[in-house]
C-alpha cells in the first residue's frame, strides 16, 4: 500500500540512476536508501516524497547520500538554451547565468557562446 503511494519516487529514482538503491516496507514505513549522483538529483527526489506525502511524512523514511558534493549539479546544454535559461531551471532566478559562467571560464570565453552537448559544471550556491 505505502510502496504504491510512493512509486512515482521509485520511478524518479530509477530514471535518475540512483546507486546503491534499497526498497523496503517494514510496519507501514517504506525504507529508502541510495546515492544520487548529485544534491539537485537528492532535491528532486525530496520534492517528489514531499508531493506524495506531504511536508513530513510518517510513513517513508530516506536516507539519500550524494556522491559528488563539490557540483550542484552537471548539465548537457541542450540546443536553444542559455545561461540564463539554465540558471533560471537550477536556481530560479536568470542572473546566476554569471555564478555558471564563473564555474566553467575553463571551457567558455563568453556567456552568450554556449553549444549543444557541453557539459556544464552548476555550482553550490
Amino acid at each position: 500500500m505505502v510502496r504504491a503511494k510512493y512509486q512515482g519516487v521509485l520511478d524518479l529514482g530509477e530514471k535518475l540512476n540512483i546507486q546503491n538503491g534499497d526498497v523496503s516496507e517494514e510496519n507501514g514505513v517504506l525504507k529508502v536508501n541510495g546515492t544520487a549522483a548529485t544534491q539537485y538529483e537528492k532535491n528532486l527526489l525530496w520534492d517528489a516524497i514531499k508531493v506524495a506525502g506531504g511536508d513530513n511524512p510518517a510513513d517513508i523514511v530516506a536516507d539519500i547520500k550524494v556522491a559528488d558534493e563539490t557540483v550542484y549539479a552537471r548539465h548537457t546544454v541542450a540546443s536553444g538554451e542559455t545561461l540564463g535559461k539554465i540558471a533560471k531551471h537550477y536556481y530560479g532566478d536568470a542572473m546566476k547565468y554569471k555564478d555558471i559562467f564563473a564555474a566553467n571560464s575553463d571551457i567558455l570565453k563568453n556567456p552568450d557562446l554556449i553549444h549543444p552537448d557541453q557539459e556544464l559544471i552548476i555550482p553550490n550556491l
